[in-house]
């Protein structure tokens, strides 16, 4: 790590030492669906450490090592693989790190022994008509980089913190024991993530390509990834300043895709607007045109918010007045704007719902329900499947809030 680096991390610390935080890590707040019904009969899969991991360095931010859930396939999908990236946020300075390192966010000594596989992990098939048989693969996050994190040579310099930046390798460790477990048999694969994970899924989507044969079908699902190089309702950049400190602190840079580098800054290679235009696999973005964590965090952020006037809209949409819900269709032209190039290809599939929710691939509810969200009539579990076996075009964008009846909005309980 450079000198630089060393400098803007520990001055971060201290900015954060005296301001305070944003929580960028609790990316799951305590919320409601204003309907929910997000009830599943899912199995629930044991956690697998990734014991060859720690020579070659792979390991969380603690220094334990990573794991994954794994549920096999069977019939018709048991030579399938879907691969999914759990998000759960970042962290960008030391204090952040440090608080992070002692959750399951950050340590696989606070993982659950278990995770119950919902939505498109489901293997039921009236809840996952299309992936339900298929090899079923929880990746855990505990990197707060988006597995991208190339910090091997700064231990020294955290030591007294005990901070490891290791997502890449934690990858490539997860990659490797997948395909030492029969994943290089597989004869289609979708990666897949949802927040934290959906930027995931974008950054290695062609890295995941490139394990496989050619004769291998194999795409990327990338939900609730398209975070914005947006400017606040102060006229800064919060989330640019964010992304900047992760590239900085964790060494990043290495692990982005070459084809934005080789054209753009690191930090704008964080952002999942500037890489998709390169990306030569197969991608399907789904995601709302109103997120509500980006709205929450990089639109309105408390601390570009002194006065509280966005506090009630921040926590609840119905909340917002007339020049606030203005502010925020600005928001949705720019999502349609990141992804109008992108949604030119034939092989891409795309659903922009206009919903106040964040990831609605791992809930059942809006995954494929009775009552799911729908676009076109598809349910996006059946717009996925259509995009994922060529059955047809799957390119949804929906009309302007609040045109849309079978959105599950979420609503946030208490402040931040």
């Amino acid at each position: 790590m450079s000198s630089w680096a060393l400098l803007a991390s520990l001055l971060g610390f201290l900015v954060a030492a005296v301001h305070g935080s944003e929580p960028w890590l609790n990316e799951t707040q305590q919320v409601y669906s204003t309907n929910a019904n997000s009830g599943s009969n899912g199995v629930f899969v044991g956690l697998t450490l990734i014991q060859s991991a720690a020579a070659k360095g792979a390991l969380c931010l603690d220094g334990s090592l990573p794991g994954y859930h794994l549920h096999r396939g069977f019939g018709s999908g048991a030579n399938s693989w879907l691969v999914n990236l759990e998000g759960g946020g970042w962290c960008n300075d030391v204090k952040s790190c440090v608080f992070r390192k002692s959750s399951r966010r950050g340590s696989s000594n606070h993982m659950e022994g278990q995770l119950q596989f919902t939505g498109i992990m489901s293997n039921r098939p009236e809840e996952n008509p299309d992936f339900y048989n298929w090899n079923r693969v929880k990746v855990r996050y505990c990197d707060g980089g988006s597995f991208t994190g190339d910090g091997a040579d700064a231990n020294f310099i955290f030591q007294s913190a005990g901070l490891y930046f290791r997502g890449q390798r934690i990858w490539q460790a997860a990659m490797e024991d997948l395909m030492a477990q029969g994943m290089r048999y597989a004869n289609q694969a979708l990666l897949s993530g949802c927040s934290a994970g959906g930027v995931s899924t974008i950054l290695h989507c062609d890295e995941f390509r490139g394990l496989f044969p050619s004769s291998t079908k194999v795409k990327c699902l990338a939900d609730a990834g398209m975070f914005l190089d947006t400017v606040d309702v102060s006229g800064q950049r919060a989330m640019r300043d964010f992304f900047n400190g992760i590239v900085r602190l964790q060494g990043s840079g290495r692990s982005l895709p070459r084809s934005c580098t080789s054209r753009m800054d690191k930090t704008s290679c964080f952002f999942p607007q500037n890489v998709v235009p390169n990306i030569q696999t197969p991608t399907f973005i789904l995601n709302t045109a109103y997120d509500v964590w980006q709205l929450q965090q990089s639109v309105a952020p408390k601390r570009s918010d002194p006065q509280g006037l966005w506090r009630g809209c921040r926590m609840n949409h119905v909340s917002c007045n007339s020049n606030q819900m203005q502010v925020l269709q600005g928001f949705r032209n720019q999502m349609l704007d990141a992804v109008r190039g992108f949604s030119g290809s034939r092989q891409n599939g795309l659903f922009i719902n206009s919903c106040f929710a964040h990831c609605q691939s791992e809930r059942q509810d809006t995954w494929y329900a009775k009552d799911s969200p729908r676009l076109g009539n598809k349910r996006i579990a059946e717009a996925v499947g259509d995009w994922f076996f060529d059955r047809a075009d799957a390119k949804y964008t929906d009309c302007a809030y609040p045109c849309d009846g079978t959105c599950h909005h979420l609503v946030f309980r208490g402040d931040y």
